[in-house]
C-alpha cells in the first residue's frame, strides 16, 4: 500500500511504499477512502505535539470501507463503511475511564498520532473505537464522493459538536477562526436557533463571507470587538491572545472554550476580564458517545461540508494550504 509518513516532526511527509497490515485480535482493516486534514495533523508534523509515534502515518478522519476483521470483532461486516475519529483507544480502568470520561484517559492510543493514521491506502483500527456510517450518517456537499463529505466530520464535527455542548445554552455565539470545525459548528448553531459571529484573521474576506453565506450574522476581523455582547465564544484558532479578547467579548456568567489540542502561549490579562463569573474552559479529545450523537444529529440539520479534495501523495501541500490559511472549508486527502 502507498502511506504518508512522518519521520521527523519539521520535515515533509515522505510517500512510501509498505506491506498491507494485518488485522490482530479485536481490529478491523480499512481500506481509506478518505482522510481529512486537520489542523491536529499539522501540529504534529511541525512538532507542536510532544512525542508522536515516529515513524507515524499522520490522519485522524478516515472514512473507508472494512476490508477485513480480527479475531474477536462483532458489529461490524466486509464492505461496510466506517469512520475512524481521533481517540484510537482507552484504557478503560483508570478513574477517568470508569467515570464514563474516556476522553481524559490516562492511557489513551490516538489515531494518527500514537497509533498510525489515514494518510494511506488503508490502516488498522481497534474496533471498539470505529463507528459504522449508515447512508444517513453521511453529510452531503460539494464533494465528488460521500465518503470525501463525511471525512470533516470525524474532527472537525465530533470535536466542534462537544465544544458546542460545552457552551451551553449560548444564544449569541461567538466562533473564533472559521475553518473546518467552526464551519461545521455554525450550522449546527444555526439549526438550533443560535446567533452565530464569526471571527477570522485579519481581512480574511473570503472566510467572512463564508461565514455569512453559513448563517452568521456577523464576520469580521478577530482583533475587533464584536458588535453585541456574547453569551459563550469557541475558539478554534490556536492563537492564545484571543482567549482575553473572548472574554472581553463574553457577558457575565459568559463562557469562552478553547477547542484546540495546541494553543499558543496566552498573554496575562487583568483580572476584571474573568470576573463576573466568566467561565474559561478547554475541550480535550471526544468520547464515544460524542461521536454516536454527532453522526445521529448530522444528517437531520443537515450538515453539509465544504471540502478541497488533494491526492494521498499531496499531502505536503495540503498542509501548506492549510498552514497558510488558503483553505476554505476542509482539505481532504483521496487516495
Amino acid at each position: 500500500m502507498r502511506a504518508m509518513v512522518l519521520e521527523r516532526p519539521g520535515s515533509p511527509l515522505r510517500s512510501v511504499e509498505m506491506a498491507v497490515p494485518r488485522p490482530g485480535p479485536g481490529e478491523v482493516l480499512v481500506k481509506v477512502a478518505a482522510c481529512g486534514v486537520c489542523r491536529t495533523d499539522l501540529h504534529v508534523v511541525d512538532g507542536e505535539l510532544p512525542e508522536p509515534k515516529l515513524p507515524l502515518i499522520p490522519g485522524h478522519e478516515i472514512v473507508g470501507h472494512v476490508a477485513a476483521l480480527g479475531e474477536g470483532v462483532a458489529g461490524l461486516r466486509p464492505g461496510e463503511r466506517v469512520g475512524v475519529p481521533w481517540l484510537g483507544r482507552s484504557c478503560g480502568r483508570c478513574r477517568y475511564c470508569r467515570a464514563g470520561k474516556e476522553n481524559l484517559c490516562d492511557r489513551p492510543g490516538f489515531t494518527g498520532y500514537t497509533i498510525d493514521g489515514g494518510y494511506a491506502q488503508t490502516c488498522l483500527a481497534d474496533a471498539r473505537y470505529v463507528f459504522p456510517l449508515g447512508q444517513g450518517a453521511v453529510a452531503g456537499g460539494e464533494a465528488r464522493s460521500a465518503e470525501e463529505a463525511a471525512a470533516p466530520l470525524l474532527c472537525a464535527g465530533l470535536i466542534g459538536y462537544r465544544a458546542l455542548k460545552m457552551a451551553g445554552e449560548a444564544e449569541a455565539l461567538g466562533l473564533y477562526g472559521f475553518g473546518a470545525a467552526a464551519h461545521i459548528v455554525a450550522q449546527l448553531a444555526a439549526h438550533e436557533g443560535r446567533q452565530v459571529y464569526a471571527f477570522t484573521r485579519p481581512g480574511d474576506w473570503a472566510a467572512q463571507g463564508f461565514a455569512r453565506q453559513l448563517g452568521a450574522v456577523f464576520a469580521g476581523d478577530s482583533d475587533k470587538p464584536p458588535p453585541a455582547e456574547l453569551d459563550a465564544a469557541i475558539l478554534f484558532a490556536p492563537v492564545g491572545a484571543l482567549v482575553p479578547a473572548a472574554l472581553q467579548a463574553v457577558r457575565k456568567g459568559g463562557i469562552v472554550v478553547a477547542a484546540g489540542i495546541h494553543m499558543s502561549d496566552i498573554p496575562s490579562f487583568p483580572y476584571r476580564l474573568l470576573w463576573g463569573e466568566r467561565v474559561l474552559r478547554s475541550v480535550a479529545n471526544l468520547t464515544r458517545a460524542d461521536g454516536e450523537e454527532f453522526l445521529a444529529l448530522a444528517p437531520k440539520v443537515p450538515v453539509v461540508t465544504h471540502t478541497s479534495a488533494y491526492p494521498l501523495q499531496a499531502a505536503n501541500e495540503a498542509l501548506a494550504d492549510l498552514r497558510s490559511g488558503a483553505l476554505t472549508g476542509a482539505a481532504v486527502l483521496v487516495p
